[in-house]
């Protein structure tokens, strides 16, 4: 298990390149699954959940080639169904959340998919009878073996169908709109999630022949293709990271630029941190995040303590809930982050109370925090990181505490952050890595 070991009580000065979207990443690559031609992407971030996608695809038989930076080529030509149902697979799939989305795909394509109950975060439950549901209702059949933990889905010919979505599932969403593009007839789906996740998805499956409209909406309407060809796709920055990034300048004091963030699919990111009382400068394209010496959360409008919850696109995105969290401990003011979605992600809050944090949990998805205004800076301290997202907060806390702190299970943060250490160590971070 690796460690990071970070000095604390360094400010950063210089730039940044958001890696690409994560999110993004893992549909797009599985959405390579579509077609037999070959798929050309680019941007993709070199992190641990991206490359074990790659590689499942690859031992699936896909022709996967590095023709660049960040920049790979996939053939779908010869995909080897006998695979799927190998020990391999089942040991590979299962520890990648990501790796449920190949289901739409080889179901649409070939008709039949096998897939182990997926792992990921420890952040509580996720279901995913979002996914399977709409699937079903294209005219799949889907089995459970409760004692293999494994699903299998079979489908002679997908057809079209109007659908609401009982949840604005991400993953959800694209599963089913894999599966639609080469379902027969015309598939509506109310409820569906608009990230820009998802629209990127959308408009690189246009580009290989699909006709998907409503894209950027909660309602989707396919009609469905007979096969589908190659293309390019480009992968967004990465939103995650590039909050991440706001939030740490904020905390350290630091004075950070953020090159080339696609602003205008940030949504409302940018604004939540001003509301933490954070400057955020955007210089065309970039953000800029001058030194802070202090910074105070707002109030709403009567006076009462603001609140930070994660709600669908173009709301909040929960994968920051964590780091609003952090920089608020050094804020002047209170704030209660509401963690709507997963019951689990607020319990590392006890590690930055040990740092000398003022956090009451209220329960599983509320925490109240009462800002210190850097009266009193957090303390180092030893930490294991449970899952990506509270991995880069206990970072940032880490890197604004006094003393030398430790994190180990570090490998959840290299899940979705690409050579974070190096990067931050190169504007002035202390990050060693055992």
């Amino acid at each position: 298990m690796a460690s990071f070991v970070i000095e604390g009580g360094h400010c950063l000065h210089g730039e940044l390149v958001p890696q690409g979207a994560k999110n993004e990443a893992l549909q797009i690559i599985c959405a390579t699954l579509l077609t037999p031609e070959e798929v050309k992407i680019y941007n993709i971030p070199d992190i641990l959940d991206v490359n074990n996608l790659i590689q499942l695809l690859r031992d699936m038989g896909v022709e996967v080639n590095h023709i660049g930076v960040n920049a790979y080529s996939f053939k779908a030509e010869n995909v080897n169904l006998d695979y799927l149902h190998s020990e391999d697979f089942m040991k590979r799939s299962a520890s990648l959340r990501g790796s449920v989305m190949i289901v739409g795909p080889l179901v649409a394509r070939y008709g039949f998919a096998v897939i182990p109950k997926p792992g990921g975060d420890k952040i509580g439950r996720r279901r995913l009878d979002t996914h399977f549901i709409g699937i079903q209702k294209l005219g799949a059949d889907f089995t459970y073996s409760s004692s293999q933990h494994i699903y299998e889905i079979t489908a002679k010919e997908l057809k079209g169908s109007y659908m609401l979505l009982d949840e604005a599932s991400v993953t959800g969403t694209a599963n089913i709109l894999m599966a639609a593009v080469l379902a027969k007839g015309s598939t509506t789906i109310y409820n569906a999630a608009c990230e820009p996740y998802l629209q990127q998805l959308s408009k690189m499956l246009n580009k290989m022949g699909a006709k998907i409209s409503g894209i950027g909406s909660n309602l989707l309407t396919i009609e469905g293709v007979d096969s589908l060809k190659g293309c390019k796709h480009t992968i967004l920055p990465d939103m995650i990271e590039v909050g991440s990034f706001i939030g740490m300048a904020a905390m350290t004091g630091s004075d950070i630029t953020l090159k080339n963030v696609s602003y205008k699919d940030l949504g409302i990111i940018p604004d939540s941190f001003r509301r933490m009382g954070v400057c955020v400068e955007q210089i065309g394209d970039d953000i800029h995040i001058p030194r802070h010496d202090t910074y105070e959360i707002e109030t709403f409008i009567d006076g009462s303590i603001m609140t930070f919850s994660d709600a669908p696109w173009p709301g909040l995105t929960p994968d920051l809930l964590s780091v609003f969290l952090v920089v608020a401990t050094q804020a002047k003011g209170s704030v209660l982050i509401h963690q709507k979605m997963f019951e689990s992600r607020l319990f590392f809050v006890d590690k930055l109370i040990d740092m000398g944090a003022q956090i009451i949990l209220c329960d599983p998805h509320r925490a109240a925090v009462i800002g210190q205004g850097r009266a009193r800076t957090l303390k180092s301290s030893v930490m294991v990181s449970p899952d990506i997202r509270a991995g880069i907060a206990l970072l940032i806390a880490a890197m604004s505490a006094e003393g030398t702190s430790t994190i180990h299970n570090i490998d959840q943060i290299d899940r979705g952050y690409q050579e974070i250490d190096k990067r931050l160590n190169a504007i002035g971070a202390r990050i060693t890595r055992l």
